[in-house]
């Protein structure tokens, strides 16, 4: 029989559920998070809610401030910028080392596009479209490279996640990973890596457009520098 995969522990959960719930928005930026409210929501102890909180303040998610409390930090355009380079630059490393993809594995690519294809909102794509970067990823090797994408990535969650369906339709989302597919399939490295770029660089418009209409989810006033100036 094969073996039963040890259960997450407490901590492990609390952190899963509170950094889920600060990218997704339900922690507002600026708001104090309650240890107390935590754990009881949760059904665990305080102890693994604050060692979970620790752990996502090392990732500029929360601010604990001495005898004060947890807060949620606002968005910072600059770790969106340096996230987005990290981000950038493994997942083209990692495709410039793809070769075709196998009829399996685009099988597989296919299957997650068409199971993208039924999401009707941001709530249900954005872990297809995760599940998907791991995918590519994972088709040169480089799975465990999510790992360090991901650990570099909080805040630029945060812009995707709010930015989602600000200046596009999730299906034009979807259409792009159609794209990077059908190139992969036909052997053109050169269009796949371009149209993985391009749909990796959508963050900054739509960045842009939430900062527009909601300049309260961010830190400071310095615009998402994309290589052009804002248009505010």
């Amino acid at each position: 029989m094969p073996e039963t995969p040890p259960r997450p522990s407490a901590r492990t959960v609390a952190y899963g559920r509170i950094r889920d719930d600060i990218i997704g928005g339900h922690f507002a930026p600026g708001g104090l998070l309650s240890e107390n409210e935590l754990a009881a929501a949760l059904g665990i102890s305080r102890q693994p809610v604050r060692e979970a909180l620790l752990l996502i303040a090392q990732e500029g998610l929360v601010e604990v401030r001495p005898q004060s409390g947890t807060y949620v930090t606002r968005i910072d355009p600059d770790r969106v910028r340096e996230a987005q380079f990290i981000r950038e630059a493994i997942e083209l490393a990692s495709l410039a080392a793809c070769a075709p993809p196998e009829e399996e594995d685009e099988r597989m690519l296919r299957d997650l596009i068409a199971r993208q294809r039924t999401a009707s909102d941001r709530d249900a794509f954005y872990p297809l479209d995760e599940e998907f970067h791991r995918a590519l990823l994972g088709l040169a090797g480089h799975a465990n490279a999510w790992a360090a994408v991901s650990a570099a990535k909080g805040h630029l969650d945060r812009a995707r996640y709010v930015g989602m369906s600000a200046t596009r339709a999730v299906q034009d989302y979807v259409d792009d990973h159609e794209r990077v597919v059908d190139a992969l399939a036909a052997g053109d490295m050169d269009a796949a890596a371009e149209a993985l770029r391009e749909h990796l660089r959508f963050v900054f418009a739509d960045l842009e457009a939430v900062r527009e209409q909601h300049p309260e989810l961010f830190e400071g006033a310095q615009a998402v520098r994309t290589g052009r100036p804002s248009r505010r």
